[in-house]
């Protein structure tokens, strides 16, 4: 796929992006892969919401249970018994392959159980890196019946709960940057060339 400026456009993509990338593209379009890791070095949730616009169904779902992998150790470190998260993960994983009602219905009760955990949670203001966690979770399964923009949302909320589990700082930062850099270029991996 090639990423133009009519396409941004179509894409809704803001302003700030919109101005940027067409000082990139210069009216001439680029391969997506290319762009995305022009982006990347720019500004890192841009190019993961390209990323997920470029993406088939089954490959952004990929990308967002990815994303929620990598950080729902901390939710089960802190919640060792609460499997809901940990079951909206193997859902999500479920709908790989299905479309519509059939994903729905693939990721069915560990869903809307993982849905109702990460409310519960934001209700009682549990720590932010559980929760962060945990949406992340939430956030892969709703890929499966939403669409690529919260497997962008689940993306960007596990690198921020890598980060937020580290003390301050700078390491929290160059936790956080780790993290976006190894989900985006995993799902650099799942484009086809």
């Amino acid at each position: 796929m090639k990423i133009t400026q009519a396409w941004l456009k179509e894409q809704l993509a803001c302003p700030d992006g919109y101005k940027w990338a067409c000082g990139v593209l210069k009216d001439k379009p680029m391969e997506a892969k290319k762009f995305i890791k022009i982006t990347a070095d720019h500004r890192m949730d841009w190019a993961n919401w390209v990323i997920v616009r470029v993406m088939d169904y089954d490959q952004y779902v990929s990308y967002a249970v990815y994303a929620a992998e990598q950080v729902i150790d901390i939710y089960e470190k802190k919640y060792p018994n609460d499997k809901r998260p940990r079951n909206a993960i193997e859902a999500a994983k479920k709908c790989i392959g299905l479309k519509g009602a059939a994903a729905r219905d693939a990721a069915g009760a560990d869903a809307r159980d993982a849905r109702d955990a990460w409310a519960a949670e934001v209700a009682t203001g549990a720590a932010w890196a559980a929760r962060a966690a945990e949406v992340a979770a939430w956030a892969a399964w709703a890929a499966c019946a939403v669409g690529a923009a919260r497997a962008a949302r689940a993306a960007e909320v596990a690198a921020w709960a890598a980060g937020a589990a580290c003390a301050v700082g700078a390491a929290r930062a160059a936790a956080e940057k780790e993290m976006k850099i190894k989900i985006l270029n995993y799902g650099l991996t799942l484009l086809k060339d």
